[in-house]
């Protein structure tokens, strides 16, 4: 058993003015937990998506109809209030957890040594990504899951999940100069795929706007759009996506490009022969909820899938760090 310190009343004054300093100058977690802190934060920003959908499917947008409590007066679902309300409820009790990941990501990031200020940064900007998201979750309900709002709700998610993609990689990086393993031609490529992956998802949010599944059961706003044919052009923005990814596959083949850009293209491109089933499966069975949850997992598979592929086209060596030593030649100095 290992003794817990005794705090002194210097000590719990510096925890109380600064506790990352605090925890930081008394834990240095190993890199895999540090990774591990990151994926958990990923794994969450997906979660919180995916459960965000399962509201929306089961028409519980509205099972708390006010914001941030549930009913007026009371924080928690009344017993009048029906499933709908432990559902939506459970969704925004899911956000805490949320937190929790993200909060674990900061510290872990923080008390690493050295101290990779990069890191913190990223964990950072995702505990903000979710207090704005939580907010316009609160904007939601109050407007009564209008489309618009619904649709940024999505992509603000988008964005928390983006940059907990890009911490999780940089957890196993270095905080060197990225050096590229490709040519500019093929770089260029990766980022018309990103671009068509994220209009990609802008439409997806709009058949979702305008379909049937309104996230409440009582008369809902819709974009005033025919669904159809937007899933239409949503289906023709999802070929262009699977037309780039395997011509990047190619192009990487033909000029024999190192093993981590072509494993990710890879399985991008098995992730969106998935989602591509899934998605004219529930297209021509009329969205069944289940199916739509499904593709919505999948839309959060993809873009993770095309941020990695975009993150393994360079790497990012150990940044060169002097040690103090004997030497008066030596120096310390670390790069953020």
């Amino acid at each position: 058993m290992v003794g817990v310190p005794k705090l002194n009343p210097a000590d719990a004054v510096a925890a109380v003015r600064n506790p990352l300093d605090f925890i930081a100058a008394r834990w240095t977690p190993s890199p895999r937990t540090v990774r591990r802190a990151a994926l958990a934060a990923l794994v969450m920003s997906v979660v919180i998506v995916v459960t965000g959908g399962a509201v929306r499917l089961t028409g519980s947008g509205l099972g708390c109809p006010t914001w941030p409590e549930c009913t007026d007066g009371s924080l928690t679902p009344t017993n009048a209030l029906s499933y709908h309300s432990a559902i939506e409820f459970g969704n925004r009790m899911l956000t805490y957890v949320l937190c929790a990941a993200v909060g674990w990501a900061i510290i872990a990031a923080r008390s690493e040594k050295p101290y990779r200020r990069s890191l913190t940064r990223l964990g950072w900007a995702q505990f903000w990504l979710v207090m704005g998201n939580a907010v316009l979750g609160g904007v939601v309900v109050l407007v009564g899951l209008n489309p618009y709002t619904v649709a940024a709700h999505f992509l603000l998610a988008t964005a928390l999940t983006t940059v907990a993609v890009v911490m999780w990689q940089r957890t196993r990086e270095g905080d060197g100069a990225p050096r590229p393993l490709v040519g500019k031609a093929v770089q260029q490529l990766v980022w018309f795929l990103v671009a068509a992956s994220l209009l990609l998802i802008a439409a997806g949010t709009v058949v979702t706007g305008a379909g049937p599944h309104a996230g409440d059961s009582s008369e809902v706003k819709r974009i005033p759009i025919d669904w159809e044919t937007v899933a239409k052009l949503h289906a023709v923005l999802a070929w262009i996506v699977v037309t780039l990814t395997f011509a990047l596959w190619f192009v990487l083949k033909a000029v024999d490009a190192p093993k981590g850009p072509l494993t990710r293209t890879r399985e991008l491109f098995l992730i969106l022969l998935g989602q591509g089933v899934i998605g004219y499966v529930q297209y021509f069975t009329h969205l069944p909820e289940l199916l739509v949850a499904l593709h919505m997992f999948g839309s959060c598979l993809v873009w993770i899938g095309v941020l990695r592929v975009l993150l393994a086209l360079r790497e990012r060596p150990a940044a060169a760090l002097d040690l103090p030593g004997p030497s008066a030649e030596m120096t310390v100095g670390t790069r953020a």
